[in-house]
């Protein structure tokens, strides 16, 4: 092949053919040269590997977090549309064509053990051609529910109308007529069907029932279908903006505190917008107030740590003016014969915004200029690359594409982009010029991998090493935003600012700022974010003193040394029951250190420190009392009322759709119960304990006892080259997390870890003998 026919054809890939077709009829250093370059820069991108990949998932709120989940054992197939990344979440398979969704069913199910499958179809896809695989379906008499997605918009391409306006009591008669065999309506909610008619054997229930409804259909003959009915949320999140839809004013805040970083919140919501926060206790769970789209499923995470707040506002949105001249005018580059810049970020962010704002800039000023977009699936939070190339005529811009090896400033508004194979192909050391957004978001591995290592350091090492050492920036440019501009997505336009500030654009500051009004969205915010950027560049202790007075300081790092750990959590236990229960862990921790050294001590310390401080009823209520929830609440909202979601274990209901203790909202009264609760922290463990006597108690102080034994026969029969068995066993409990069911789950799990571990400790010494 002269060029590929598998991927993309960059300008570099051709400029390379050329060069070397070139070079059979005329041969010069200055080809040899250029082609000597390509194949560098070449060898280069096929051996880089990026540390972490950023993919696209379900938006924050997405109807199809919810409306994919199928019954444990069933099997979905995919259609086309958003849903099917499903397939990435292993909740569907084998995606057909438009229209062709459920066929392959067809085709399988005589010769297949399995009874029944569900297939998923969204509402555009409906009307285009999909009636007709539903209607294939029943002719051929197949069991298979269709679960149409009524989310209102055509969202994989933009959030355009379905074409034909069905409305979801239309599909449900044609379905009828149709002669599906039953037909359900779920949605999100219930109060916008008021006055709404549907046939008459068509039930309408709320989307926490759908799993009862699928296991009811897996067992029906036939075809069945559901409708699950919910608004796309980047929609709504369009709609709400304009002023078309209410937006509620109801957020979810997580009591990071009370959070044991078991992830149930995640699994209930599949929501990217519950996101890691670091502490010095370990991962906890933090709600992204900037992305959050509002869809409260991540409240049925069974945890005491979820708290929804009516009539929020957030703190930073009523930010002091920024002072729009804090920052003085600095030398700026030429565009000359072509200016490049790299501009990566996450879909849905704002990136291609600076791209256009960039281009607007350099018309204004009578500069040529070319931008090229590379979005795909990007909207959905993956990756978007923006190159945006500035030249003083037209005759310098060849390519909307930046070649390899010739970025001259990469505006890393997401860093793990950035570190990707694409723009690493376009940095070199001795050209480009980095300003990178130094807070590294989470990728969507986080949702199905609590523990998900995000790989920061080795993200920044490899910009660091692409980029000039002279001219390379990294800035906390979320976190400054959110405190002072109160929403995440000013973070691109103040890392461009910031750019500009260290005469790294070649565009003048009043082009650009023309280009940000004749935009004509949120300009007073933006102007605000750009000219926050430049005074970050100029004076960054300035700017990181205000962040500190709006947001108060970081969270606290773990502790340097196993001394200042064992400090640290003797004040902890202290605090949390007294002084005997602190010198209970620190005499372990010491016999611990006395034999199997720091390392070994310092696992011990964390596990039993986890083990003793179990959050029980009394803890629960002092971590809502003690000044640590109302500060945290302070930093993020401005006013509102506090609502904490409870599942009371003499109160609870079991849920019918889940099995579960089912939750319910405590209103700003339950704030002097748990004032009462924490005094009362004397009676746990005693005969009057009121909650002592449940299972989950009893479980918690047995693991203690049993925890404490474990460590002393390891201690008992330490050997040097056991210590890494030691260390695995006694690390242990720190998988045990959660609460009620979930704690109950991961215990088994970890029981089951225990055995194994325990049965190599036994028979390594015969193995050894042998």
């Amino acid at each position: 092949w002269l060029l590929s026919p598998d991927n993309e054809l960059t300008p570099g890939i051709i400029a390379e053919v050329i060069a070397g077709r070139l070079q059979r009829f005329h041969d010069s250093e200055r080809l040899r040269r250029a082609l000597g370059f390509f194949a560098e820069q070449k060898k280069r991108a096929d051996a880089h590997q990026p540390p972490i990949k950023r993919t696209p998932y379900f938006c924050s709120g997405c109807p199809h977090n919810s409306s994919t989940k199928v019954p444990e054992g069933s099997r979905a197939l995919a259609g086309i549309g958003c849903h099917i990344m499903a397939m990435w979440m292993d909740r569907a398979e084998t995606y057909t064509q438009m229209g062709g969704e459920g066929v392959t069913w067809v085709g399988e199910a005589p010769f297949s053990k399995d009874t029944h499958v569900f297939a998923n179809i969204g509402d555009g896809t409906y009307f285009h051609s999909g009636m007709l695989a539903i209607r294939q379906a029943i002719a051929a008499k197949v069991n298979i529910t269709y679960k149409i997605l009524y989310n209102d918009a055509v969202a994989m391409t933009g959030g355009q109308t379905p074409d034909g306006e069905v409305s979801v009591p239309q599909v449900a008669e044609q379905m009828l007529a149709e002669r599906a065999k039953a037909v359900v309506v779920v949605t999100e909610d219930l109060a916008r069907y008021e006055g709404v008619v549907l046939p008459a054997s068509v039930r309408l229930l709320d989307r926490g029932e759908l799993r009862t409804v699928e296991t009811e259909f897996a067992a029906t003959p036939g075809c069945t279908v559901i409708i699950f009915d919910q608004t796309c949320a980047a929609e709504k999140r369009r709609r709400r903006k304009r002023g078309q839809m209410v937006d509620p004013g109801t957020r979810v805040f997580i009591n990071a505190a009370a959070c044991e970083g078991c992830g149930d919140c995640s699994v209930q919501s599949n929501c990217v917008s519950v996101e890691p926060l670091e502490t010095e206790l370990g991962r906890k769970r933090r709600i992204n107030q900037s992305s959050c789209n509002k869809d409260y499923s991540c409240v049925a995470g069974f945890c005491p740590s979820f708290v929804t707040i009516d009539g929020a506002v957030l703190a930073g949105s009523n930010h002091p003016a920024i002072n729009r001249e804090a920052a003085p005018e600095p030398a700026l580059p030429k565009a000359g014969h072509g200016y490049n810049i790299m501009v990566t970020g996450i879909g849905g962010t704002g990136v291609l915004t600076v791209s256009a704002l960039l281009g607007t800039a350099a018309h204004i000023e009578g500069l040529a200029a070319t931008t090229a977009d590379m979005a795909g699936l990007a909207q959905k939070g993956g990756a978007v690359y923006a190159h945006v190339r500035i030249g003083e005529r037209d005759e310098d811009l060849l390519s909307p594409r930046i070649m390899a090896g010739c970025a001259d400033l990469v505006l890393a508004c997401d860093t793990v982009v950035a570190a990707d194979k694409p723009v690493q192909a376009m940095m070199t050391a001795e050209r480009t010029a980095l300003m990178a957004n130094a807070d590294i978001a989470p990728t969507a591995d986080f949702v199905r991998n609590r523990d998900f290592d995000f790989q920061g350091a080795e993200v920044i090492r490899t910009l660091s090493g692409a980029a000039r050492p002279d001219a390379q920036h990294f800035l906390a440019a979320e976190r400054v935003a959110v405190a002072l501009l109160g929403d995440a997505i000013g973070a691109n336009l103040l890392l461009l600012g910031a750019a500009w500030q260290k005469g790294l654009v070649p565009l003048a500051r009043a082009s650009i700022e023309a280009a940000i009004r004749l935009n004509g969205v949120a300009v007073d915010f933006n102007l605000d974010a750009f000219a926050l950027g430049r005074e970050l560049a100029h004076a960054p202790g300035t700017v990181a003193a205000r962040v500190e007075a709006a947001s108060g300081p970081a969270p606290a790092l773990p502790p340097a040394s196993l001394d200042e750990l064992l400090r640290r959590r003797s004040a902890d236990l202290t605090a949390y029951q007294d002084s005997k229960l602190a010198a209970r862990f620190a005499s372990l921790a010491a016999r611990a250190r006395s034999t199997g050294g720091e390392a070994f001590a310092t696992i011990v310390a964390n596990s039993h420190y986890k083990l003793l401080a179990y959050k029980d009823e009394y803890e629960i209520g002092r971590l809502y009392s003690d000044g640590r929830f109302a500060a945290a609440m302070k930093a993020q909202f401005a006013g509102g009322t506090p609502y904490v979601w409870l599942a009371p274990p003499l109160l609870a209901r079991t849920d019918p759709a889940t099995g579960r203790p089912a939750k319910r909202r405590f209103g700003p009264w339950i704030f002097t119960a748990f004032k009462l609760l924490a005094k009362l922290k004397g009676l746990r463990g005693t005969a009057f304990d009121p909650f002592g006597l449940s299972e989950e108690r009893r479980h918690e102080r047995a693991d203690i006892t049993a925890y404490e034994a474990e460590i002393e026969r390891l201690l008992g029969e330490w050997k040097p080259e056991k210590a890494g068995l030691a260390t695995c066993i006694a690390g242990l409990p720190m998988g045990v997390r959660g609460f009620g069911p979930v704690k109950a789950a991961a215990r088994e799990a970890v029981a089951a870890e225990r055995a194994k571990l325990w049965a190599e400790w036994d028979a390594e010494p015969l193995q050894a003998a042998a």
